[in-house]
């Protein structure tokens, strides 16, 4: 098999100034499903105290509120972004944001705590479709450069809004009442729904890789639901347990029996190659360092203002909002800034700024002030989370053929929900074990210390590899967007200009 290459096609008919009001709004469509994808990975957070009192929930069975539907998502994504390549990126939308809606409703009412984890499983399964779904229609709708770039900026934007916004939203909601936090997304994902229905473009002559890879989705979602469950449960269970060592044994073979099947496959899940593609398989491992420590960070904070500080749900909520509110005012700005230097120059700068917020909280005391300790960490998350986010998306997914964005988008989406449960179960373990049981503040400060140490190094790791991928792309002449590469038995080269511009054509004028 051969491959041509050719250069980003013209973007000027779907630069900012041209989009039409209905393209614009397919894109806030996508944008407010994602916001809420990400809004609950952290929102549950705050009102975990006031589920468990009134459900009566131990703290082993609470925990699973939260990773009840990190479960769900972070298992699924792979599956997700296949099945929007096969069976169509707006029906998978469709009905995966329809089962959201639902299962956000059932977990604001019920009274019984197994149906509140089960609510809370089904809504990451759904999430786990409608993300990978979502990015793909943005990116084979909009050409590959300026255009593309402009809209994962503000898409991505919105997803990090989310996911930082999560405890202040949760701070505000939990101070009316819990279940609060439960049904919020309801009314927003409808209305989501209701214009997605009559916005999303339809699909004409959608291309259909046939055939169906039975065995890689069993043994992928299989290993990647086996890891999040076993990192989750490590902590009660032990590290070193029979338990928790016979779980990693068999997820290691399911991964081999995964690779084995992927590498033999005629329509593998995961196309083995995409990861040849050094941009793509960097921006993956940045993904998994960067959610990772910000979900370790995310829990360190919650409890040492909570517990050790004493502050109540609202101070958390409004302490917090500078991070949230920096990310959610750069929206409009960061297409020109990824334009301008390019995602590979802008994602080491994100990242150190999110490493330097964390290790400034490495000087937290029993008696710490808001403007001394919180507020430099809140605004450097801020600026790094504005940068790096956007860019590690559009990373991942530039140079990916369009049948193959739902895969692209469903890994990118599977780094940040596993780089999220390991970690964070990894600075739970520290908090633990460095605490040794005790209640006093120095004892808790003992855990909050080496948990911020683990989340610094995770995220310098990320760092390290965010710079290594700007100097590759250097030295190959340039952090710009790459050119992109279409295999000659999916698109032709000479006519992957015009089929890219033709996408928005039609969503703009249909």
């Amino acid at each position: 098999m051969t491959t041509a290459t050719v250069t980003s096609p013209d973007a000027s008919s779907t630069s900012v100034q041209s989009w039409t009001p209905r393209l614009w709004g397919t894109l806030i469509v996508l944008c407010a499903a994602m916001f809420l994808d990400a809004l609950d990975v952290s929102m549950v957070g705050v009102a975990l105290p006031s589920i468990g009192s009134e459900l009566h929930l131990s703290t082993s069975t609470l925990q699973w509120v939260v990773s009840g539907y990190v479960l769900g998502y972070g298992g699924l994504l792979l599956l997700g972004g296949r099945a929007a390549d096969l069976l169509g990126r707006r029906r998978v939308f469709l009905v995966a944001l329809g089962a959201f809606a639902a299962a956000s409703l059932i977990g604001g009412l019920v009274d019984d705590g197994a149906l509140l984890i089960g609510a809370r499983f089904l809504k990451g399964v759904s999430a786990a479709f409608t993300a990978p779904a979502g990015l793909s229609i943005i990116t084979t709708t909009f050409a590959e450069g300026p255009a593309r770039n402009r809209a994962l900026s503000i898409y991505t934007t919105c997803a990090a809004s989310g996911f930082s916004l999560g405890l202040v939203l949760s701070g505000l909601l939990t101070s009316v009442g819990w279940r609060w936090t439960f049904l919020m997304p309801v009314p927003v994902a409808l209305l989501a729904l209701v214009f997605a229905v009559r916005l999303l473009p339809r699909p004409v002559e959608e291309r259909r890789n046939g055939g169906y890879d039975v065995l890689g989705a069993i043994t992928g979602t299989a290993a990647v639901l086996l890891l999040v469950f076993t990192v989750t449960e490590a902590q009660g269970a032990g590290w070193l347990s029979a338990r928790t060592l016979g779980s990693l044994a068999a997820v290691a073979v399911l991964i081999t029996a995964f690779l084995i099947t992927e590498s033999r496959a005629a329509h593998p899940l995961v196309r083995l190659g995409i990861f040849r593609n050094g941009a793509v398989a960097r921006a993956n491992i940045v993904t998994f360092a960067m959610a990772g420590a910000y979900g370790g960070f995310q829990f360190v904070v919650t409890l040492y203002l909570q517990h050790l500080l004493g502050w109540s749900a609202l101070q958390m909520a409004l302490g917090l909002l500078p991070a949230g509110a920096l990310i959610a005012l750069s929206a409009p700005f960061m297409g020109p800034v990824i334009d301008r230097f390019g995602p590979s120059r802008l994602l080491p700068v994100g990242l150190l700024s999110l490493t330097v917020a964390f290790a400034l909280f490495l000087r937290l005391d029993a008696h710490s002030s808001y403007p001394v300790l919180v507020l430099p960490s809140m605004l450097l998350l801020g600026v790094g989370f504005a940068l790096a986010f956007p860019s590690v998306n559009i990373a991942a997914t530039n140079g990916v053929a369009d049948e193959e964005q739902g895969l692209a988008s469903g890994l990118v989406n599977t780094a940040l929900q596993v780089g999220t449960a390991v970690v964070l179960a990894g600075a739970t373990a520290m908090i633990t074990a460095g605490s040794a049981g005790g209640d006093s503040p120095q004892a808790q400060l003992d855990g909050y210390r080496p948990a911020l140490v683990l989340v610094t190094a995770v995220a310098l790791l990320g760092l390290v590899i965010a710079t290594l991928g700007a100097l590759v792309d250097r030295r190959r002449g340039g952090g710009a967007a790459p050119e992109r590469h279409y295999d000659e038995p999916s698109i032709e080269a000479d006519q992957a200009p015009a089929l890219s511009a033709a996408r928005t054509e039609v969503l703009s004028n249909s």
